[in-house]
C-alpha cells in the first residue's frame, strides 16, 4: 500500500510510503481522501516525509484534500516536506493555500489550535 491511514481521536493521519508522489500514485491518494471525506473525516494530516519528489498530480491531490476538508468545516495540514517538494510548493505559490508544518507533532498542534479557534468563533 502506498499510503498508511491511521484514524486518531480528532484527526486522520495519512502517511505517504512512496518516494515519488506522481501520476502513478496520486490518483490513489485522491480516492483515499474522497473516501475519508465521505465517511465524515473532517481533519486530515498528510505526512510526506517519505516523499522526496512530487509533480503536479501530487499537488493536485493535496489541493483536493484541502478543498474536501474545508467543505466540511475541517482542516488539512501537510507536514514533513523534503526540500525538493517544499520548493515545488513554493514555486507553485501554495504556501498561502496549504497549512504546512515541519513535523507531524506540530501538525497535530496546529489542528487542535484551529479547532479551538472554530469553537470560539462559533460562540460569537
Amino acid at each position: 500500500m502506498n499510503f498508511t491511514i491511521e484514524d486518531k481521536e480528532r484527526y486522520t493521519l495519512v502517511t505517504s510510503n512512496v518516494e515519488k508522489l506522481d501520476t502513478t500514485c496520486a490518483p490513489e491518494l485522491k480516492s483515499e481522501l474522497v473516501y475519508l471525506n465521505k465517511t465524515g473525516k473532517r481533519n486530515i494530516i498528510i505526512d510526506l516525509s517519505a516523499s522526496r519528489y512530487c509533480d503536479s498530480s501530487g499537488l493536485s491531490a493535496l489541493l483536493v484534500a484541502n478543498r474536501l476538508c474545508k467543505s466540511v468545516n475541517g482542516s488539512l495540514v501537510v507536514c514533513g516536506l523534503q526540500e525538493p517538494v517544499h520548493k515545488l510548493v513554493q514555486i507553485s505559490q501554495l504556501e498561502s493555500v496549504l497549512s504546512i508544518t515541519p513535523t507531524a507533532a506540530e501538525a497535530v498542534d496546529l489542528l487542535y489550535m484551529e479547532e479551538i479557534e472554530k469553537d470560539v468563533n462559533k460562540d460569537k
